[in-house]
């Protein structure tokens, strides 16, 4: 996936993860929680599945978000 796609989906995946996770973060930190994640769930999403298309790797960005919010939640932020 291309730099740019990846910092697009991931800044979508990381607001739209911190939503449904009801944290509130600024935007530097809801970037990084989005890419990271997007990364995180990419190499997920490929280990399982050989889909091609946007809209998996979008899925796998939101689902890593969602797991590194609640590793953050629940192991750093007490």
């Amino acid at each position: 996936m291309p730099v740019l796609a990846l910092i697009v989906i991931g800044a979508a995946a990381g607001f739209l993860a911190t939503r449904l996770m009801r944290i509130e973060a600024d935007i530097p930190t809801t970037l990084l929680i989005g890419i990271a994640g997007a990364v995180v769930g990419g190499l997920i999403m490929r280990a399982l599945l050989t889909v091609m298309g946007w809209m998996p790797g979008f899925v796998g960005a939101v689902l890593g978000a969602l797991l590194l919010i609640w590793i953050w939640k629940t192991y750093f932020r007490r």
